[in-house]
């Protein structure tokens, strides 16, 4: 190579010739005009290197035998760093001379070739995915491919899964230790239960995994159970809130007969629009006018005692707020127990969060519940 010198015509003015630029970010090879592949640091000719070396079977050295006697051949190194499973296969296998001799059964054979091309070069086609995806999800799981069980999964849920296929991708996630995907599918398949339910794989399952299938519906029986639950739940956190709002309304404006000492009730006064108003009014005559009063004296007593110190746990302002005992109770919070407190909190902010306010003139929101 000649060396750069002042006087050679390269080196005039002893200026060096400009680097070339960097390489810009990866892109996803293509193959045919249509392939989805996956991200890679090779470049794209690196990897249409590989996907020519296992098209090609240049000086290979492993041959695979598929279904229907069909026969791929690969190269034993490849083979057996992308995959423990297959390294310890080539180990135990027999073969004439150099040639290696393994078998690869129970799917397809282009769902086996797909998945060997994968191992060369992380490349797929679309549509062969599409059409091979539950192969290549068994495949992947089982020789130990975790980029592929990955892909395979992703693809299932954002475009793959049907209701023709959500109860095979079911039995298929639970024997390939897929959990997100079980979950999805369970929840799919409980949510259209009566169209999955006529399908072929649903029957298919009936005859094979009955108690599979008697698990589902286990299931689908317990999940409406719980929805009735929440919905009990949901209507008697609405009902404190409500008897919280009656309480504020009965002792700063009055209603009806009863209402604050320097407050005048009218005659003609319009109907009360809160639906709780005449249960807290009742309680509040009770409360005022019992002899027992004490907690546990009296069960009408009891229940005025645990809204009152509901309220104050609610309550945004104690300081002008007219609801009775509201300030002594702010006090006895801070001397309460951690784990009654906890409690009495839980229950605060779950009302306010059926409710749905951010904030009403009289209460805190649910993040004030929160941080105090």
């Amino acid at each position: 190579m000649e060396t750069i010198t002042k006087q050679s015509p390269q080196g005039c003015n002893n200026i060096c010739p400009t680097p070339p630029p960097l390489p810009g970010p990866a892109m996803n090879c293509r193959r045919k005009g249509s392939a989805t592949k996956g991200n890679s640091c090779a470049s794209t000719a690196t990897r249409d290197l590989w996907d020519n070396l296992f098209d090609r079977g240049y000086r290979a050295d492993v041959t695979i035998r598929t279904n229907d006697g069909g026969i791929i051949y690969a190269h034993a190194g490849v083979l057996g760093m992308a995959s423990p499973v297959l390294r310890g296969m080539l180990k135990q296998a027999k073969g004439v001379g150099h040639k290696r001799l393994i078998s690869i059964h129970g799917v397809q054979h282009d769902a086996v070739r797909v998945f060997i091309r994968f191992l060369y070069s992380s490349c797929y086609e679309q549509e062969e995915m599409k059409e091979l995806v539950l192969p290549l999800l068994v495949l992947s799981h089982a020789f130990v491919v975790p980029q592929l069980k990955r892909i395979c999964e992703q693809q299932l849920e954002n475009s793959l899964l049907t209701l023709d296929n959500v109860v095979d991708v079911f039995q298929l996630s639970l024997l390939c230790d897929a959990p997100r995907l079980v979950l999805l599918t369970h929840r799919m398949i409980l949510r259209n239960i009566k169209a999955v339910s006529a399908t072929e794989g649903w029957i298919a399952m009936k005859r094979s995994h009955p108690a599979l299938e008697k698990e589902i519906l286990e299931s689908m029986i317990y999940e409406e159970q719980e929805r009735i639950r929440k919905l009990n739940e949901r209507k008697i956190y609405l009902q404190l809130y409500e008897a919280m709002e009656a309480l504020v309304h009965i002792c700063r404006e009055g209603c009806r007969t009863i209402g604050p000492c320097d407050k005048d009730l009218k005659d003609d006064q319009k109907p009360c629009t809160y639906e709780a108003c005449k249960g807290i009014e009742l309680l509040v005559r009770h409360f005022a006018g019992c002899k027992l009063r004490v907690p546990g004296g009296c069960i009408h007593c009891k229940r005025m005692w645990q809204l009152l110190e509901l309220h104050s746990r609610l309550c945004a302002d104690s300081g002008s707020c007219r609801v009775p005992l509201c300030r002594n109770f702010k006090d006895k919070i801070k001397k309460q127990f951690k784990k009654d407190e906890m409690k009495w909190k839980a229950l605060a902010k779950k009302i306010l969060s059926t409710k749905r306010i951010g904030g009403e003139p009289y209460f805190l929101s649910s993040k004030s519940i929160s941080s105090y």
